[in-house]
C-alpha cells in the first residue's frame, strides 16, 4: 500500500445516502494500560524512522516494543516482541483514543504507518495513531526461513513466475517445496503460530497495554481480514473498525484454492476496466485503440515468440508484462505510465504496426517493472538473510489446501482458460506453496463472522480493486453480523487517502460514530489518465 496520498484533494465527491446516527463516545483522558496488562513503554523513535517528518513534527512521535506470548493457548512457552510507533493526537484536549493501523500483507510493516498523511484530519486531530510489525515482520520477532540470502536466492531463484513448460513447473514446484523445508529447518516455534488468529490475540493485548478499553482500528488489504478477526472474537470490546480493501472472510479460511481462483478473477475484471477506460480517454492513454483486443494478440504473441527488446535495451516477456500489469492496477497514477509501456512492448512485438508518434521516455515505465520485481535480492554471498517469511507463514496457516503439488500443472491450465491474462501467473502462488508448508494443521480462527458488534463495522470497497475485488466487499459487509458498505467507483486497490468523500465518511465514523446511509457510493478525486481533473460529485437520492 501506499504510505502519502498521491496529490492534493482536487474536489469532493458527495456520498449517495443519508446520514445515520450511533451516539457518541466521551472524548478518553491520558491512556493507562487496562487491569493486569504491563503498560507499553513509550521511547524515543530512531532518526532514520522519522525521516519523512517534519522537524516540528516529531515530538509527537515515540516508539517501543512490547512482549506476547509465543503461544497465546500456552503462555509459558515464552514470548516474542512487538514493536510498534506512535504519533500522539493534534488536539489531546479532545482526545478520543488510539487507533490502530494495519496495511495488510499479510507480512506488511506498519511499523511507520503514523507517519503517513492518509489521515490528516479529524482522525489526526483526536486519535493517536499507533502502528506496529505483526508477528513475524520487520521489526517486531521476524519468521526467517533462511540463514543466508544466498540461500534465499538459491531458492527463490529457481521459482519461475510463469511456468509453462514441464520443465519450468517441474522446478519450480521443486523449489517451493525446498522452501518449505528450509523453514521447517530455520524459523524455529514461531511458525507454529503465525495464523490471523495469533495476531489478533496480540492486537487485543496491545489495546489494553495502549490503555484502551475498546479496540479503534483501520485495515487495508489482509489487514481487513484481521480486522474481522478481531471483532468475531472480541466483540464487545471493538469500537469503530474501519476496513478497505477487503477479503472475503469465509472462503478464505475454508477454502484457498477457490479463494485464490476468485481474487485473481479480481485482477481480471480490473484489466478490463482499465483497457476499457484507455480507450474511452482517447490520445491521454498511450495503448488506446482497440485496447483489449490488442492487449489479447500482445500476450499471445509473447507466449508464442518469447521477449521484445524495447528502444532503450529493456527486455520485456510475457510474465514482465503481466506481472508489472498486476502490480500497476493497484496505483491508478501509474496507468499512464503503465499504457506506454504496453505500447513500447506492442511496437517492438508488431513493428509494421507502430505508432507514428515518437517513442515516449520509458524511464517512468521501467521503475513499473523495477518495482514488480522488488523480491529480487541482490547482496554478498552468505550475506545475513534480513528479510522474512511472514507472507507465506500467514497465507499457509490460514488458507487451508486440498490440492497436491502433483494438481498444479491441472489447476494452472484450468485457470488460463478461464482467466487468459492472470490465471496461469497467479495460480503458480499459494497453491504451490502451502501444500509443502511444514505446519500440517494450523490452529486458525474460521468463523463464525457474524457475531454483532456495538457499532457497526464500516467496510469500503471499490469497484475496479484488482486484489480484493469488490464482490468481496459486499461479502464481508453480509457476513459480518453489523456492518455498512460504502462502495467507490473507483480504480485501485484501497482508497482512504485517495477520497475526499470516504475521508470524511471515515472521519465521521471514526469519531462520532456517524455512519452513512444504505447504498452509499463515493469517488476518487483524481480520475485516471487525467490527473489534473476536478472530482466527479455525486448527489444520490
Amino acid at each position: 500500500m501506499r504510505s502519502t496520498k498521491r496529490g492534493a484533494v482536487l474536489g469532493i465527491a458527495l456520498l449517495t445516502g443519508v446520514l445515520g446516527f450511533v451516539p457518541a463516545t466521551r472524548a478518553a483522558a491520558a491512556p493507562v494500560a487496562r487491569a493486569g496488562v504491563a503498560p507499553i513503554t513509550w521511547g524515543e523513535c530512531a532518526p532514520a524512522d522519522l525521516a519523512n517528518v517534519p522537524v516540528d513534527e516529531r515530538d509527537k512521535f515515540s516508539c517501543g516494543n512490547y512482549a506476547v506470548p509465543l503461544n497465546h493457548e500456552r503462555p509459558r512457552q515464552g514470548t516474542i516482541n512487538i514493536a510498534l510507533m506512535k504519533r500522539a493526537a493534534n488536539d489531546t484536549a479532545n482526545r478520543v483514543g488510539a487507533v490502530f493501523l494495519n496495511p495488510g500483507g499479510p507480512g506488511g510493516s506498519g511499523y511507520r504507518w503514523p507517519t503517513t498523511s492518509r489521515l490528516d484530519g479529524p482522525i489526526q486531530d483526536r486519535f493517536d495513531l499507533i502502528g506496529f510489525d505483526p508477528r513475524g515482520v520487520g521489526r517486531s520477532t521476524p519468521l526467517r526461513c533462511f540463514a543466508t540470502t544466498e540461500d534465499a536466492d538459491a531458492v527463490f531463484g529457481r521459482m519461475h513466475p510463469l511456468p509453462v513448460t514441464s520443465a519450468q513447473e517441474t522446478t519450480t514446484l521443486r523449489a517451493n517445496k525446498d522452501y518449505g523445508r528450509f523453514c521447517k529447518r530455520f524459523a524455529g516455534p514461531l511458525i507454529d503460530h503465525m495464523s490471523t488468529e495469533d495476531v489478533a490475540q496480540d492486537l487485543d493485548l496491545l489495546r489494553a497495554a495502549a490503555g484502551e478499553d475498546e479496540l479503534n482500528y483501520i485495515g487495508f488489504s489482509y489487514g481487513t481480514l484481521l480486522g474481522a478477526t478481531y471483532v468475531n472474537m472480541f466483540p464487545k470490546k471493538s469500537r469503530a473498525i474501519i476496513l478497505d480493501g477487503n477479503v472475503d472472510p469465509t472462503l478464505r479460511l475454508l477454502d484457498g484454492v477457490e479463494y485464490d481462483r476468485q481474487r485473481t478473477r479480481g485482477f481480471e475484471i480490473a484489466l478490463d476496466a482499465f483497457l476499457t477506460e484507455c480507450d474511452n480517454v482517447g490520445d491521454a492513454c498511450a495503448f488506446s485503440g482497440d485496447a483489449r483486443d490488442r492487449w489479447d494478440r500482445l500476450v499471445n504473441h509473447l507466449r508464442a515468440h518469447g521477449p521484445v527488446t524495447l528502444p532503450d535495451g529493456t527486455e520485456v516477456a510475457e510474465a514482465t508484462l503481466v506481472g508489472t500489469t498486476g502490480g500497476a492496477l493497484y496505483d491508478p497514477a501509474s496507468f499512464r505510465d503503465l499504457a506506454e509501456l504496453i505500447q513500447a512492448t506492442w511496437d517492438a512485438s508488431f513493428p509494421s504496426a507502430q505508432r507514428g508518434s515518437a517513442p515516449a521516455d520509458l524511464a517512468a515505465a521501467k521503475q513499473l517493472i523495477a518495482n514488480a520485481g522488488k523480491a529480487t535480492r541482490d547482496a554478498p554471498p552468505d550475506a545475513p538473510y534480513t528479510s522474512d517469511d511472514s507472507y507465506a507463514a500467514v497465507n499457509c496457516s490460514d488458507k487451508p489446501f486440498d490440492n497436491t503439488q502433483a494438481d498444479m500443472p491441472r489447476i494452472a491450465d484450468r485457470w488460463e482458460r478461464q482467466m487468459r491474462s492472470f490465471g496461469r501467473y497467479l495460480a503458480w502462488g499459494d497453491p504451490a506453496l502451502c501444500p509443502t508448508w511444514p505446519v500440517p494443521n494450523p490452529d486458525a480462527f474460521r468463523g463464525p463472522w457474524h457475531t454483532r458488534t456495538p457499532n457497526p463495522v464500516l467496510v469500503v470497497g471499490n469497484y475496479y480493486d484488482p486484489a480484493t475485488q469488490y464482490e468481496f466487499a459486499k461479502r464481508m459487509s453480509k457476513q459480518l453480523g453489523n456492518a455498512r458498505l460504502v462502495s467507490v467507483d473507483s480504480f485501485g486497490h484501497c482508497i482512504l487517502g485517495d477520497s475526499a468523500c470516504v475521508d470524511k465518511i471515515a472521519a465521521d465514523y471514526m469519531v462520532d460514530l456517524e455512519v452513512p446511509g444504505p447504498g452509499s457510493v463515493c469517488y476518487p478525486d483524481v480520475r485516471p489518465f487525467d490527473p489534473a481533473a476536478e472530482a466527479k460529485t455525486a448527489l444520490g437520492s
